[in-house]
This record gives C-alpha cells, structure tokens and sequence, in this order.
C-alpha cells in the first residue's frame, strides 16, 4: 500500500484534488491532499517558500508515512522536489504534474517567461500576492464551464514569498525516483530543466492529453497514472 500525499499548484488548497483522492483510497491506498499555509482554509497564515517545503515534511513525518508517493502540481512542484529528498527512506517516488522543479539558489519568479523583475512587480502591485487567474486564462486547457468554475471558486491569493524566495537542494533532482506527467495542452515538451532531469535513468515521462489543471479536466486518468507510478 502507498501513501500520496497531494500538493497543488499556486492558489489552490486541498480539496482540488478531491476526484483524485477518491480512486486512489478505493484502490486500497492512503491519500492526503495537502492545503500549503497561507491558502484556502489556511489564508492568513505567514508563509515563505521554506515553509512550504516544512509543511509536506510535517504532514509525512507527523502521520508517520511510509512508501510515500510525493505528488506536485504546476508551482508546487518546487517545494515537493525539496521536500522528497529531505523524507529519506520515506519516499517511494516523486511525480511532478505539469509542474515546475526546484533549481538550487532558484525560485518559481527566477524561471518566470517574462523575467524576474516583471513577475515580482505583479507580486508588489497585489500587495504582496499573486492574484488568481480569471476565466478567460482557462481557456484552451480542456476545461468545462463547471470546471473553470470550480476552479475560480477554489483559487486564493498566493503568498509572494513563496514565489520568489530560492529553493535548496542538498543533492541533484536528478538522483530521486521520479516521473514527469506532461499535460500536452499546455505545450508538448516540458522545458529545458525538465528536460535534462529525464535524461536520468531516475526519472521517466509520462503524457496526458489535456489541460495544466488534470486534477480537474481528467481526474480518473491522473489517478491511474498515479496508480501506474505506485506498482
């Protein structure tokens, strides 16, 4: 039996993952989606991105966890990539769900496409968050209107911090048990970092043809692939 523990992307807390959890415990394995402090239910709570890393540590060690199946999506992948190799023993695999990786020294602001200064300006002008996404950026992500609409509902301010402090990694990503899920819709090849980790014969890619938020567009292909990744 496998553990998952399920961390999403910026904005969204715990319950984004609830068409996913569902499979996966009826499957006979233990499921825990993770809400990041400072979002949803935990807004308000001060947060930087350390303390995000501490947060998915905290929730494996304090529940004891074992043949942990680490899962991040989309930002949360920069915590989660710490955060798997600081649980040791713990960890069976990592998978990274469309998601960014932690680079050592790096942060979610220093990869951003439109440069670091422009992302940490909309950081500034939001008062130090970074404000959700509106409908129209939905668009084209294999999402139904219910879907979006989810989504929005579901979406909070995310801490800045947590963006632009840098990651540290005490070995190379590399090294781990790891697998890539590429939602296609999103573009068909995952970046130049992405790109060399799968070079390792650590990591492997896997595809899905929809949308950068699966755990809504496609939740039951995810937790089969998740599945597939457990065996």
């Amino acid at each position: 039996m496998a553990e998952f523990v399920l961390v999403a992307g910026a904005w969204l807390g715990s319950s984004a993952w609830d068409e996913v959890v569902a499979p996966l415990r009826e499957a006979g394995h233990g499921a825990h989606a993770l809400t990041l402090s400072g979002l949803a239910e935990k807004q308000g709570v001060p947060a930087g991105q350390h303390t995000h890393v501490q947060d998915i540590v905290d929730e494996i060690e304090r529940g004891d966890l074992r043949d942990v199946v680490l899962v991040g999506h989309s930002y949360s992948g920069i915590p989660v990539g710490q955060a798997a190799e600081r649980i040791g023993d713990r960890l069976a695999r990592v998978v990274f769900v469309d998601s960014e990786v932690p680079v050592d020294g790096g942060s979610f602001a220093s990869g951003w496409w439109q440069g670091q200064a422009a992302f940490e300006a909309q950081i500034a002008d939001n008062n130090g968050f970074w404000a959700p996404l509106g409908a129209a950026d939905f668009d084209g992500q294999g999402l139904t209107d219910e879907q979006v609409a989810r989504l929005i509902e579901g979406s909070t301010p995310h801490p800045g911090a947590t963006l632009t402090e840098p990651a540290v990694l005490n070995r190379p990503l590399g090294e781990l048990p790891a697998t890539y899920v590429k939602c296609l819709l999103d573009g068909p090849e995952p970046n130049d970092t992405v790109a060399k980790l799968l070079t390792s014969d650590h990591w492997r890619l896997v595809t899905m043809d929809t949308g950068h938020w699966p755990m809504f567009s496609q939740p039951t292909e995810l937790a089969r692939i998740l599945l597939a990744e457990a065996a």
